[in-house]
């Protein structure tokens, strides 16, 4: 029975608790008690690891504008606060799940705004922004690179960048490597 318990356990890629691990034995008609499998795991090491789920963050509403992509995969600009991305990811915390948006300026590859969460709205995303500009106070004409995540494609945000005199670029459809690569060749 330990080493049946064993492989349905590693099959089930750690996540059965003791409920659902009994009900598998008994049904390849082994006498067990919950208590008894609650032991059996104990004795084995057997430790339930929680899966972290996908959460989706860029799907957009087909009514909302998209830029056009300005940097072609150019994530190397000349000098400071020509162009900046921006990204959010989220964080499982002590108080639940958190989202944070990010500023980057891709001449030095740092986070010039930040803000975070509970929701995942364009207010994220905007005081992320805010914080950015009046950190650096860019000139006019700087580029925000992002995903076409509904954040970034609402009317409050794109109204945001253009009274700041900021244009908008966008990864393609599809092109989520676009972000990754970004990503990338900032840890380089």
């Amino acid at each position: 029975m330990y080493r049946r318990a064993k492989v349905i356990f590693e099959q089930s890629r750690n996540s059965l608790g003791y409920r659902e691990l009994k009900k598998r034995l008994c049904k390849e008609g082994f006498k067990v008690s919950e208590y008894g499998v609650k032991k059996l795991m104990a004795k084995l090491g057997l430790v339930v690891t929680q899966r972290v789920a996908y959460k989706v963050t860029t799907k957009r509403k087909h009514s909302d504008a998209v830029a056009d992509n300005l940097l072609d995969q150019n994530f190397n600009p000349v000098a400071p606060s020509q162009v900046w991305a921006g990204d959010v990811t989220y964080l499982k915390t002590g108080e639940g799940w958190m989202y944070l948006a990010i500023v980057m300026d891709l001449y030095s590859r740092r986070i010039v705004g930040w803000h975070i969460d509970k929701r995942m709205t364009t207010d994220l995303v905007s005081k992320a922004m805010m914080k950015a500009y009046n950190l650096r106070q860019p000139p006019k004409g700087l580029v925000f690179h992002s995903d076409r995540g509904p954040q970034y494609t609402s009317k409050h945000y794109r109204k945001l960048l253009t009274t700041h005199g900021i244009r908008a670029s966008m990864c393609d459809v599809g092109a989520c490597w676009d972000m990754r690569l970004l990503n990338a060749s900032s840890l380089a």
